[in-house]
């Protein structure tokens, strides 16, 4: 087959990150499609994130940033401007809790950039915790262990103090559904999928990207190519020849998600929250059926399972999921460990310091919203809107690697400096490095 097309824009993936960013371009008028290796929007790693929404951060900037999408969570249908015939994906806005302990330093970093941006929070003693989550015991067992450690399960003299409550925080009811609100949201404003279809090529003309070819021959062009392959991100970098010319690169970790009933006579999907423990290295949020999810915090005692190969890597649950559960088991004693641990293995797409890299290339008229996996679902609606302006503006004829793009943020009165999420930076030191961004 050999049939040629032309658009504004050529957007690599159609996650959660990819549709949004269609939306938001498709809004200013450009004419986008957007190629995605898989049948539909959202069924690659967005379909397996738990879709946290918590404004909680290691960093200003993505406190800020997580803090600014909140919003548009918040008013999801006013938002998209559209309603999706399939349904709209909601918002069940529990807050958040993330207890304190001695490996996030009682969360006094968190409260104090917290109160820098205004942002609600409640402090909570331990008493305060049960009486919310009785469930919940307030042992400390720091840091994290297997259960095959000797040392695992064994008490610390004293015991966690307490928790921080967010109350603009929760989670997503379902996330590919979320993704097909914004699909039928873009498509309003002109925006094409075409799903099915691998990229096979990228094209340069005159040192500037041209375009693609897709695996069964048909040549796309356009001006601007976007990356947002999620784990398949640093496969797409190296076929446009732009990974050289990263500080900061991706690669794809494999993780275990478990999913296993709450304690009996304990109603957790009506009344529980997203949590998280470092302490046992773990977080967890209710799920339908009165179940539980419960996913790894990337403690040191958790290896990394790095993928070469996105497209071949075990989905099945491992010895990692039983020392998920073992470790939710000291916190919630009560919950019953089945002797065959179901959940949802997938792939993170990971950046060498867990944040991700928004920004332009080597290559003129390739840009990359990349290393987005585990932590930044939540930061969807605001990734389509800088990378619309980052794109805008690059093309422009712009210099955001030495005069960086300020976003200003409707909803907190600030902005936030774009050089943050460069390709070219160095590892971000204050980065938690873990799912939690």
């Amino acid at each position: 087959m050999s049939i040629t097309k032309t658009y504004d824009a050529i957007i690599i993936g159609s996650g959660i990150i990819g549709c949004n960013i269609a939306f938001e371009l498709a809004k200013r008028g450009w004419k986008t499609i957007n190629i995605d290796r898989l049948p539909g929007a959202g069924h690659g790693s967005t379909a397996s994130s738990c879709a946290v929404i918590r404004v909680h951060y290691s960093t200003l900037d993505g406190t800020a940033m997580a803090y600014e999408s909140f919003f548009y969570w918040d008013n999801w249908a006013n938002y998209l401007e559209t309603k999706d015939p399939d349904g709209m994906a909601k918002f069940i806005k529990t807050g958040v809790l993330v207890l304190k302990c001695q490996t996030n330093e009682y969360l006094k970093n968190t409260m104090g950039l917290l109160g820098e941006l205004d942002i609600p929070y409640e402090e909570w003693d331990f008493a305060a915790v049960k009486k919310r989550f009785p469930i919940l015991d307030d042992a400390s067992y720091y840091p994290p262990r297997r259960p095959d450690d000797s040392a695992f399960g064994r008490k610390n003299k004293n015991a966690l103090p307490g928790g921080v409550y967010y109350p603009s925080g929760g989670y997503i009811s379902d996330p590919q559904l979320s993704t097909h609100n914004l699909e039928v949201a873009a498509e309003a404003y002109g925006a094409e999928f075409l799903f099915n279809s691998q990229v096979a090529a990228i094209h340069k003309e005159h040192h500037h990207v041209s375009g693609v070819t897709v695996a069964d021959g048909t040549r796309i062009n356009a001006p601007v190519v976007i990356n947002v392959a999620g784990p398949h991100s640093f496969l797409i970098n190296r076929l446009a020849g732009v990974e050289d010319g990263m500080k900061i690169k991706t690669r794809a970790l494999r993780h275990e998600v478990i999913h296993i009933p709450a304690p009996s006579g304990f109603d957790f999907e009506a009344v529980g929250c997203p949590s998280s423990d470092r302490d046992i290295g773990c977080y967890w949020r209710p799920e339908v059926g009165n179940h539980i999810l419960c996913g790894s915090e990337d403690p040191d005692c958790d290896p990394k399972d790095w993928i070469d190969d996105p497209d071949v890597f075990n989905r099945d649950t491992t010895a990692q999921a039983r020392a998920q559960a073992y470790r939710l088991a000291l916190r919630i004693p009560e919950i019953g460990i089945p002797r065959n641990i179901k959940g949802v293995v997938d792939l993170y797409d990971v950046s060498d310091d867990w944040i991700p890299i928004y920004d332009k290339s080597d290559l003129p008229g390739f840009y990359m919203a990349v290393g987005t996996s585990g932590n930044q679902y939540k930061n969807a609606p605001m990734v389509g809107k800088i990378m619309a302006e980052l794109i805008e503006q690059c093309q422009s004829g712009r210099d955001h690697d030495n005069d960086p793009i300020q976003f200003h943020l409707e909803h907190q009165d600030r902005s936030i400096n774009l050089a943050f999420y460069s390709r070219l930076r160095e590892i971000n030191m204050e980065s938690s490095f873990s799912v939690l961004g």
